[in-house]
């Protein structure tokens, strides 16, 4: 199924069998963090330098999507770091969004110690911060499902410049994180997401009222619209949210 998933991508087809042609440069790197080291995916802009943007994954692992969306916001001009979540129980896991692959995303996010997951957020933010193609320049986040509750947490912990959180399930559930809050966020739900029920997006609506946030909801979309291999797919909603995005990191960066 993730392999099948992968060929969906032309992005990373290309990559893959034109690297010297292709204007991303991607690798994994080595990010040696307080409670261990552990692999990211590094995809540099274009130009080789640009403001650095934290990229977290969903309950899949960094696999061929999440990997398609850092190449993705490198071809924006963004230095991107996706790191490996999961990398305490299963180094660099790539799954599909059925049947076993599914159950055992499910099984490796509540197999993950939410404490070390904190430490991973601040460790690395700061290898981003002090990758040469950074130079100096802010650094966002932004993250999917599982990884859009770590973007915000890294608004809160990490000092992120800003922050952006696609259907961040549970994100209402951690609203004692918002005082520790200063810049600005950005959040995305879908109407149609079972997952986070409209009372929950209300609660961050209202616990964001007066910090410098927008809260977006498409009314066609459903949990995981931005990902291109899920059958929730909803292209009209992640070009959207996609352009929304970039404008709000435009404005700040």
């Amino acid at each position: 199924m993730a392999n099948i998933l992968r060929r969906r991508q032309p992005s990373m087809e290309y990559a893959l069998s034109n690297p010297a042609q292709h204007p991303v440069k991607t690798s994994w790197i080595r990010i040696a963090g307080s409670a261990g080291t552990y692999d990211a995916y590094l995809a540099l802009p274009p130009a080789g330098s640009g403001p650095g943007l934290v990229l977290f994954q969903e309950i899949f692992g960094v696999n061929g999507h999440i990997r398609g969306v850092a190449e993705q916001y490198a071809l924006d001009g963004y230095v991107v770091l996706a790191p490996d979540v999961f990398w305490r129980q299963a180094p660099r896991v790539d799954l599909g969004y059925e049947g076993e692959d599914m159950q055992r995303a499910y099984a490796l996010m509540q197999g993950n110690d939410p404490a070390l997951l904190r430490q991973d957020i601040v460790d690395t933010v700061k290898a981003l911060r002090a990758r040469p193609e950074v130079g100096g320049r802010k650094v966002g986040a932004v993250g999917y499902c599982l990884g859009g509750r770590l973007a915000y947490a890294a608004a809160a912990l990490a000092g992120t410049d800003a922050a952006v959180a696609y259907y961040g399930g549970g994100i209402q559930d951690q609203l004692d994180l918002v005082p520790r809050i200063t810049c600005p966020m950005q959040f995305h739900y879908g109407a149609l997401d079972t997952h986070i029920p409209p009372e929950a997006v209300e609660k961050v609506r209202t616990a964001f009222a007066d910090k410098p946030a927008e809260v977006h909801v498409y009314p066609g979309a459903n949990h995981g619209f931005n990902c291109w291999g899920r059958a929730s797919y909803h292209a009209p909603s992640a070009a959207l949210a996609h352009g929304r995005t970039l404008q709000f990191f435009a404005n700040l960066f």
